[in-house]
């Protein structure tokens, strides 16, 4: 059932904020907790999934697209190196990955039609390559899209076994270095109880600092002197009871907010009144569950773990989605380094050997192999992309940068998928010899998000509803032909 909006503070929502004050949370814990109706989709070949955002775009022939027979100025100073998949070659940056062949799969022949960040981070985030009413202003709005991590929120909804939410982005929300937070994100038409739930645990000063901090960071803009210290910081918020309420005085409360559900059971007759059920068990599961205190809690794992994965951003991010996912949530987005950290305009070579490629390859070897050990391989689907690929011909921006890099391109990315019954030693679609635009088996935000909902299974017939209750089709496109085993 969908939530409807109230414009004003009525009675009933008064006693529900006094509910929540006698349980010591505050608007901060509750701000993100999104209500789920328990809707589980048929069965499919995928439990879960982990959207893996590379936020400024991946150059595709400097990473899983090579193209080592073009001229100089196209095809970079990266080798190919082979995989274990005989015939699949990818750069030999990504070691780790090439060795692990076997449990990915390939699609280079993504396209949709901008250029713009703001624009493809709208498109790649919502599944739709159009945007009607789009402003480009970098204001979220419930006019919008809503993203794919809510759709499958909402349709996919919360496991059975838990009250804990259903779709959850990690480590921040993307916000632009100017100040602005980029839309397609979020619940939007669906409304913002839709919203994943987000888990910030980035702290950057410089909205110019790039990469997998603190080990691998970089500023953006070389011919510009950084406004603060390079960031060192990862910590995800604590969910600690406050100081002094203790689980006696913990249980107390809860029986205290039973005799206050009994007096506002007659107010409880809208929607609202079961949202709010919903927030508050998904508030008491964040409390009581050593599960999701671990999950987020990952920079004090064992030191063998952090090596593993990269005692880095990207690395701690990864381990807590493997976390969030072993803990039930449904669909974890992993923005993999902050807004834009991939737009690679300059010195696109040495950031990309030095301080992307290695912590990226790094971080998620160590998801596949403990996905993998764990038996969640098959269960777990992963999908990495950006909003853009880049553009064939290497340039020069000789105001910002000393070195040259490549420059926006959307007419063609390569997208990596994992896991949830993903073919592994697999290439779909090719792009031309210029890795300028899909050569063969073109495919689209829609055909993406499609791969992702079939693969969860949710049905072709499926819909969601926006705070009108009025319904939407989930599916604007087919699931990727030859992706699944």
């Amino acid at each position: 059932m969908t939530q409807r909006s109230h414009p004003s503070i009525s009675r009933r929502t008064s006693v529900q904020i006094g509910a929540s004050g006698l349980l010591g949370l505050g608007a901060n814990h509750l701000a993100g907790l999104q209500a789920a109706n328990n809707k589980l989709a048929p069965s499919g070949t995928a439990r879960s999934c982990i959207y893996i955002f590379l936020s400024g775009g991946l150059a595709q022939q400097d990473s899983f697209d090579l193209k080592p027979e073009s001229p100089a100025e196209i095809r970079g100073e990266f080798a190919p190196i082979p995989t274990a998949t005989p015939g699949i070659d990818i750069c030999e940056h990504l070691p780790m990955l090439a060795r692990r062949s076997n449990m990915w799969s390939l699609v280079r022949s993504l396209t949709h039609p901008t250029n713009g960040h703001t624009l493809g981070h709208y498109y790649m985030l919502t599944g739709h390559s159009t945007a009607p009413g789009f402003r480009g202003d970098r204001v979220p709005r419930p006019t919008d899209w809503p993203s794919i991590a809510s759709v499958v929120g909402d349709a996919v909804g919360a496991r059975q076994t838990n009250n804990l939410p259903p779709a959850v982005m990690l480590p921040e929300r993307l916000v632009h270095w100017s100040g602005g937070v980029i839309p397609g994100a979020y619940g939007g038409q669906m409304g913002g109880h839709r919203d994943p739930f987000i888990i910030g645990a980035t702290h950057y000063g410089d909205p110019f600092w790039r990469g997998a901090y603190p080990e691998y960071t970089f500023h953006q803009l070389p011919k510009r002197d950084p406004t603060s210290k390079t960031p060192t910081v990862f910590q995800a918020p604590s969910l600690k009871l406050q100081p002094g309420l203790t689980s006696n005085r913990f249980s107390r409360r809860l029986n205290l907010l039973n005799s206050v559900d009994a007096q506002r059971q007659a107010l409880e007759d809208s929607a609202g009144g079961e949202s709010y059920d919903q927030h508050r068990q998904s508030a008491i599961s964040l409390l009581a569950s050593q599960k999701i205190r671990r999950a987020i809690d990952v920079t004090k794992a064992d030191l063998k773990t952090q090596e593993r994965y990269g005692r880095n951003s990207f690395g701690w991010s990864l381990l807590m989605a493997y976390r969030m996912v072993e803990s039930g949530v449904s669909m974890v987005q992993v923005n993999l380094g902050n807004n834009e950290a991939w737009d690679t305009h300059g010195e696109a070579f040495w950031r990309l050997r030095e301080k992307l490629l290695p912590p990226t390859d790094r971080a998620l070897s160590a998801l596949l192999d403990d996905l993998s050990a764990s038996g969640l391989l098959d269960s777990t689907m992963i999908v990495m992309g950006g909003e853009f690929g880049r553009t064939p011909k290497i340039s020069l921006l000789e105001k910002e940068y000393r070195e040259p890099g490549r420059d926006h391109w959307g007419a063609v990315q390569t997208l990596f998928f994992a896991g949830g019954g993903v073919k592994g030693g697999n290439v779909i679609g090719s792009s031309d010899d210029q890795a300028a635009y899909p050569a063969s088996d073109p495919q689209t935000p829609e055909n993406m998000a499609a791969s992702i909902y079939s693969a969860l299974g949710i049905p072709r017939t499926a819909t969601w509803q926006d705070e009108l209750n009025r319904p939407h089709n989930i599916y604007h496109g087919d699931p990727i032909e030859g992706l699944m085993g």
